[in-house]
């Protein structure tokens, strides 16, 4: 072992129980550990950055789902991208990035025995920056270009709206949607990020849920008066990133043979009753529509694809890609991933490791 390699020390992050509502200090352990060198067939890499994501609530829970729980006493699932330190794996070289999925810790030592189920794959940063790798290029990305080109099939001058319109991906979902000469509409939280969506992403309209009544308004639902005003054709796909009373409203707008690509519902992650399902799902039968769920992790084969035409729209100018940066490396996770659930972050939320 080198004299730097055996100097390190990995801090880490790990589920200690199982969260009921929205996670709280108690529910994470703290541990570090020495860093040892990578055996014969694989690497040790330094993570750079964490991608957090509101399916991360979803793998803290125990049950069945699309992947396994997060074991208690595991370090917590998580992607991210960092830089190859030492190697004895085929084609990965000292000083490579890549991406991955190595978990809330400083070091990922990927044995060489799982190297090919590790996911871990070398990034190019002429066609994106690092956190770009983590938003457009990276999970996001991936799930909303898979889940509206593949689900959501939509065709010029057809409506979208989209949830989440401000976040990972739903930015990419509106923008995608824009090129692919639809009329986008985006649903978000606060007057900052509508205008912003609005004002730099391209979107036709966007709908601020958390609007107040105008004055004299007896009955107010901003959604529901925001599909109205702003969807007056009806909505023909609808991406949806929150569930809830948004997914409802929107139910009650879709046109003939609308498509409602459900990638997540971040309204429901923390609740501590039943979750709460679709009200206005008949809608789906008079209209002859079709609700699908979107896993990203059926497409891995296909990332490549997505990866070479996202990365041209960011070089052209017609994408953009904004991250919420917050530093404070694996000691700042428990309070950086709550942001996700209050609404604090703006854009990609990236948990800095190390620069």
């Amino acid at each position: 072992m080198t004299a730097a390699i055996a100097s390190l020390v990995n801090h880490q992050v790990r589920l200690a129980a199982r969260p009921v509502g929205l996670p709280r200090p108690g529910d994470w352990q703290f541990t570090e550990e020495p860093v040892a060198e990578p055996d014969e067939g694989g690497v040790l890499v330094q993570v750079l950055a964490l991608s957090l994501d509101p399916a991360m609530r979803g793998w803290m829970n125990e049950g069945k789902s699309y992947i396994p729980p997060v074991g208690l006493g595991e370090v917590m699932r998580a992607g991210g991208v960092g830089r190859v330190i030492a190697s004895r794996a085929a084609g990965y070289a000292v000083g490579d990035i890549v991406s991955g999925a190595p978990g809330v810790q400083e070091y990922w030592r990927v044995a060489g025995a799982q190297l090919g189920r590790a996911g871990l794959a070398r990034i190019d940063l002429g066609l994106g920056s690092l956190t770009q790798w983590l938003n457009v290029l990276g999970m996001p990305g991936m799930t909303g270009y898979f889940g509206l080109m593949d689900v959501g099939q939509p065709k010029p001058g057809e409506t979208v709206v989209v949830s989440g319109a401000a976040g990972a991906v739903g930015q990419t979902v509106g923008q995608l949607a824009r090129i692919k000469g639809c009329r986008v509409v985006g649903i978000a939280g606060g007057a900052a990020k509508c205008d912003w969506v609005v004002q730099e992403l391209g979107f036709d309209a966007c709908i601020d849920y958390k609007a107040a009544a105008p004055a004299g308004a007896e009955r107010w639902d901003a959604v529901r008066e925001g599909l109205k005003r702003h969807c007056p054709q009806g909505v023909d796909v609808y991406f949806d990133n929150v569930g809830g009373d948004i997914l409802d409203a929107v139910l009650a707008r879709i046109n003939r043979r609308a498509r409602i690509v459900i990638c997540g519902a971040i309204s429901q992650y923390n609740a501590t009753s039943a979750v709460q399902g679709p009200k206005n799902y008949l809608s789906l039968l008079v209209n002859r529509a079709r609700m699908e769920g979107i896993v990203v992790f059926d497409y891995t084969d296909r990332y490549p694809q997505a990866v070479a035409e996202l990365s041209g729209y960011l070089k052209d100018g017609r994408m953009k890609s904004k991250e919420d940066v917050v530093g404070g490396g694996v000691a700042a996770f428990p309070a950086t991933l709550t942001r996700l659930f209050t609404g604090e972050n703006f854009g990609k939320l990236v948990l800095e490791l190390a620069r």
